[in-house]
């Protein structure tokens, strides 16, 4: 009677879908979205109900960075570190040769999926992601008709096709199907990688209304123009809006930006409902981070081409198994860190190529801080050091130093380097610097030997022409 009894549960567990025990991973990734701009960690302008549950029901890193730009497209580099775990002076912009984390996931036993933004090379999406759909692979289009395509066999890029959605609902439906057709015996890690808030920002109608320009409030730290040259004060971002800065016209660039946020997060709502509809919400680790801060009228720039707080820290927020609810972290990282995160995870091996530093024990609760100070760098104009409370910028295209306060100046605004009590430390902070850059390899000179003029004309500088055009 046993005999027969065994035989029929092994008959029906044999007929049952088996779930994986290894975590899935489900990480949202935004493009050019500031770290303050989600409404459950004090922005109480913009509605981002999903992030907002994110929030709530995992860790949020109030204190996560990019390490900066090699270039003005910052997003390239901050991709390629994010996705090989190595940092600004040893990554390949392309990720050739590189071992990526959904590499390594796969590796482990993942299925591996990708849709959206993409700019590191073709070789590496399809050795990272075999399965992905509605790839977006460069260029200034906006959201609406942009073009995507698929991996096909052997790496190839098929499909060309321009939607006449939204690409982020494009994007988040690319999501849902994975999700609705992936085996459940297998474990997952999707990336879905949003082209928004980027400009042109082109959301639908219905969010647009949602935001009254009139009644957004400017940064703390506006300006109505960058108080000196910092060497990159005509790239194309800053174009953007002319000089001087007014308060209507950065008012009218937030309303835009929040509105398409606040279409992202729509979006990142229907991926998570599929996946609890898929009955495997519980065991999935979701991530939402971005690429990269933006000014939007803070210090009187508009892009991201500098080292501020505004421009290099991001959001980063991580909840699921075994990590701790509604915590507001204040543990300083990068981006990168999250390749030996991932690999922790997984119980995947993270390769010795990798320079982060597993976020688990944060996540658990069994510590607090994580690094001792971020370095950054944007191109071989700029410099920065932050030992978690003061702020070091050297402008090397003008030899200008700056140093501030974030305890009790967070934005950046009172420039302490030229008060004579504060010699010893700039001095301090200046031989971190120098050591900090030898042990991320960076080779920058921190003077020029030919300075720019310290100010510039910029009334005559045009706007920048042939953006795209708007539609709701």
């Amino acid at each position: 009677m046993n005999t027969v009894l065994s035989l029929l549960i092994t008959l029906l567990l044999a007929g049952q879908e088996t779930k994986s025990t290894k975590p899935n991973i489900l990480f949202f990734f935004a493009d050019d979205q500031r770290a303050d701009t989600i409404n459950a960690l004090g922005n109480k302008t913009i509605i981002t109900p999903n992030i907002d549950k994110l929030v709530k029901e995992g860790t949020a890193f109030e204190r996560a960075y990019i390490m900066g730009g090699s270039q003005g497209a910052v997003c390239v580099p901050s991709r390629a570190m994010m996705l090989s775990g190595k940092s600004l002076f040893r990554i390949s912009e392309q990720l050739k040769g590189a071992t990526t984390w959904p590499m390594a996931l796969r590796d482990a036993g993942y299925e591996t999926f990708a849709t959206g933004k993409w700019h590191n090379g073709q070789p590496a999406l399809a050795a990272s992601f075999p399965k992905a759909k509605s790839i977006y692979l460069g260029g200034m289009s906006g959201q609406f008709n942009t073009p995507v395509s698929d991996v096909g066999t052997e790496g190839k890029m098929i499909n060309l096709k321009s939607p006449n959605e939204h690409c982020s609902e494009t994007f988040a439906n690319e999501a849902i199907d994975f999700l609705q057709k992936t085996p459940k015996d297998k474990p997952f890690a999707a990336y879905i990688a949003f082209k928004s808030p980027h400009d042109p920002r082109q959301a639908p109608k219905k969010f647009v209304d949602m935001y009254n320009p009139k009644d957004i409030p400017i940064p703390a730290n506006y300006l109505p123009e960058h108080p000196f040259n910092n060497g990159e004060l005509v790239i194309r971002d800053e174009r953007l809006e002319k000089w001087p800065r007014s308060k209507n016209a950065i008012q009218q660039h937030l309303a835009e930006y929040y509105a398409i946020i606040t279409h992202e997060d729509e979006q990142i709502g229907k991926v998570i409902k599929a996946l609890k509809d898929t009955g495997r919400f519980e065991n999935t680790i979701i991530i939402f981070s971005a690429d990269n801060g933006l000014a939007i009228g803070s210090h009187g720039l508009m892009g991201k081409q500098n080292v501020y707080e505004h421009s290099v820290k991001i959001p980063l927020v991580i909840s699921g198994p075994g990590i701790e609810k509604n915590k507001r972290s204040q543990a300083m990282c990068y981006t990168f860190d999250l390749f030996p995160t991932f690999c922790e995870a997984a119980g995947a091996k993270t390769p010795t190529s990798v320079e982060g530093k597993s976020l688990w024990p944060i996540l658990k609760g069994t510590a607090q801080t994580h690094r001792e100070e971020i370095f950054s760098a944007y191109r071989g104009l700029m410099r920065g050091l932050n030992d978690g409370r003061y702020k070091l910028i050297v402008n090397i295209a003008v030899n200008k130093t700056q140093l501030f306060d974030l305890q009790s100046d967070p934005d950046e605004m009172k420039d302490l380097a030229d008060d004579a009590t504060q010699k010893p430390r700039l001095d301090a902070m200046i031989a971190k610097l120098k050591t900090s850059q030898e042990n991320w390899a960076d080779k920058q000179e921190l003077k020029s030997e030919k300075p720019l003029p310290l100010k510039i004309d910029l009334s005559k500088i045009p706007e920048e022409k042939g953006k795209a055009k708007k539609k709701s």
